[in-house]
């Protein structure tokens, strides 16, 4: 029965308090995006552009939620939301651009269709993986909420990625903290060819809402009007009453999952009976029927609105082809490229005068004065509030800093760091914690795909400083005992940072924060409270990207970082060598000039971190030294790391698994070398 109801709800439309003006509005907004598809497609059979993300059916869903939004609200659409951007003002020839891959697009020609944002119009594109978007929703809601900006975000999913733990995270994380948030889930039937009783068993998606404590509507997502009005009443009991309400619109995809992959796999029938719902045809005649529009208008609006569309192609195409510029590229994958002059015009002077701190205090200290020099910081974390985290990093911080800012989360790393995102965007700063770094495979796709590319993708920065517990020699096992720096290493985007001291465990962290860019912060578990130096007061930075050197000598370099500049400097003493101990404190981007300096004044060198071997950040090192250095050695680059299993829970298999033993049996060949 309430299947039915929908189902004479898609085309029968009810005007409301709607003026003729404003449903004539509508009508052009809903005529717009069907138009450029249109030409898409042709373009597309001509071989102008390569590959098309249709839309054709489901207008309806993205233009009826921009109108029902405030102008400078957030959405988060997905490929099929063209209506979004046309209806947001997006210029057209700019969006051309951008689906050609040309210079003026939004993107520069780094990525296509709808991957992008734009703050200007309050739009945040999507990643190819579908659910990660919706985490950053949470956080552009969170942001609004904490500043009491009586402000709604809306964020699409489809049907397919409702079955993606990012949906479930992001839903649940909504619902706990009463988010700001519309929910708005595009049913269309498939993902790709999968139909939707092959990807969830309720009849509705909206009836998952129910166990999160949520609210839900259903949606005749054909009928502009019906989405307008659910949109826009949900938006404004909202903005009354932050919560998160999940609108779920069932319609249809009338094309492929894109053109190449084709319509075969959809029954006949089933085409025929949505080609008779067509948003824009039904909501046409009606207008017609009705005598509100006119076939004259009619056919103006049409001759207009692809003249529009004749002139942004022309322009778009008329564009040169993107030039490669390699200082361009690598400039643009950081908001704040990390450069000498970078360092020097970030420093603060720390003040000499200190007090003796344990690792942690430290770590302890250099939030608290971060939390006090920027108000719009927020620390997010299991157990961080009232029970100070795992390890009491956080201890009294609600006291000080309240609860709104100290936020105890669910168990959803994804969907936090997500959360870090959207608080970023929406122009706040975010620290997320992993209660262990072995927890944040949970979150790979959020900090690699989303956090690390923002920036080179759409000038978006991210400012987002992810603290990672870390480090094995506690007896802890392979899933609280991890080294694993190397995971994001290679992620263009990130910044990595380790430091080995309580000052500069401080000093770095207090930049971190500083930085407009995501930085993973790793801390080593066993220095917490076995380690204690004296740490400069109040809030101070050490610059990111500079090594220090802990040990001066003229015989061998050791290159190394975190609890490796402590085994490196015992060995040094113990063995009475005349070597640099170089502790890199930054390892994304590493201080390759100070190293290669040590390197050339001293002749041998031997790369040493906790890590595993393989794969492991000191062979990226060693392999730059061997290239840039061949004719200034006097011995192989050595390496000496964790071996290559994972970290063991027994006492003796640990120590045989750390690279602490193996190191003065390395040491001791190559000074004989």
């Amino acid at each position: 029965m309430f299947l039915e109801t929908i189902e004479k709800k898609q085309q029968a439309f009810d005007r409301k308090k709607l003026a003729d003006k404003e449903l004539l509005e509508i009508y052009e907004h809903l005529l717009r995006p069907r138009l450029i598809e249109e030409k898409m497609l042709s373009m597309l059979r001509q071989g102008r552009i390569s590959k098309w993300f249709s839309g054709i059916g489901q207008e309806a869903v993205a233009v009826g939620a921009a109108l029902a939004m405030e102008a400078d609200e957030y959405i988060l659409p997905m490929h099929r939301n063209l209506g979004v951007f046309t209806t947001r003002g997006v210029p057209m020839a700019r969006l051309f651009s951008q689906f050609q891959g040309t210079a003026n697009g939004f993107t520069k020609g780094r990525d296509r269709s709808f991957h992008f944002g734009t703050q200007e119009h309050k739009i945040v594109g999507m990643i190819s993986h579908l659910g990660p978007q919706m985490g950053v929703a949470d956080g552009i809601a969170l942001a609004h909420k904490l500043r009491k900006e009586n402000k709604c975000t809306l964020v699409f999913t489809g049907d397919g990625a409702t079955s993606e733990g990012d949906f479930h995270e992001s839903v649940n994380t909504a619902a706990v903290w009463d988010l700001p948030v519309i929910i708005v889930v595009e049913n269309n039937g498939y993902g790709l060819s999968t139909p939707s009783n092959e990807q969830f068993k309720c009849r509705y998606i909206s009836d998952k809402a129910l166990g999160y404590g949520m609210e839900s509507r259903v949606v005749a997502g054909n009928n502009i009007l019906e989405v307008v009005h659910t949109i826009r009443e949900a938006a404004e009991s909202i903005r009354r009453r932050p919560r998160p309400i999940l609108v779920e619109c069932m319609t249809f995809r009338m094309r492929g999952h894109e053109e190449a992959s084709g319509t075969k796999y959809v029954p006949k029938e089933l085409m025929e009976e949505w080609g008779r719902k067509d948003p824009v045809a039904n909501y046409e005649k009606w207008l017609l029927d009705r005598g509100i529009l006119s076939e004259t208008v009619k056919d103006a609006t049409h001759h207009a609105i692809k003249h529009e569309i004749a002139v942004a192609v022309d322009t778009a195409f008329a564009e040169e082809p993107v030039k490669a510029d390699l200082a361009t590229e690598l400039n643009d994958v950081y908001a704040r490229p990390i450069s000498l002059w970078d360092r020097a015009a970030a420093q603060v002077e720390a003040v000499p005068e200190g007090k003796e701190m344990r690792f942690i205090d430290a770590i302890s200290d250099g939030m608290r004065e971060s939390m006090r020099k920027f108000p719009g910081l927020v620390l997010m974390g299991q157990d961080i509030a009232e029970y100070g985290g795992a390890f009491k990093v956080t201890d009294g911080f609600v006291a000080e800093f309240g609860k709104d800012r100290v936020r105890n989360t669910p168990l959803c790393e994804s969907a936090i760091l997500g959360t870090g995102l959207g608080l970023s965007i929406n122009g706040m700063k975010a620290m997320v914690e992993m209660q262990f770094a072995d927890f944040v495979s949970e979150g790979m796709t959020q900090i690699c795909n989303n956090l690390a590319k923002a920036h080179w993708r759409w000038g978006q920065n991210a400012d987002v400083v992810v603290r990672m517990p870390t480090g094995a020699g506690s007896g802890a096992g392979p899933f609280h005992s991890q080294s694993n720096e190397a995971w994001f290493f290679k992620t263009p985007g990130l910044k990595i940072v380790y430091p080995a001291f309580p000052a500069d465990a401080k000093g770095l962290l207090c930049a971190a924060f500083e930085d407009p860019d995501p930085v993973m912060y790793f801390e080593h578990k066993n220095l917490y409270r076995s380690l204690h130096g004296n740490v400069p007061e109040g809030w101070f930075t050490v610059p990111i990207g500079e090594a220090a050197l802990r040990h001066a000598g003229n015989d061998l370099s050791i290159i190394t970082y975190g609890m490796g500049v402590h085994w490196a400097l015992d060995a040094v003493k113990e063995m009475n060598l005349n070597a640099d101990v170089l502790d890199l404190r930054t390892l994304l981007p590493w201080d390759k000039e100070r190293v290669l300096e040590s390197v050339r004044k001293t002749g041998k060198v031997l790369v040493l971190h906790e890590d595993t071997l393989t794969g492991g950040v000191g062979g990226e090192i060693a392999a730059v030294i061997g290239e840039e250095c061949f004719t200034d050695l006097d011995a192989p680059v050595m390496r000496v790391a964790s071996i290559d299993t994972a970290v063991p829970f027994s006492h003796a298999l640990e120590e045989q698994f750390l690279p602490k033993a193996r190191l003065r049996e390395t040491l001791g060949k190559l000074v004989k070398w």
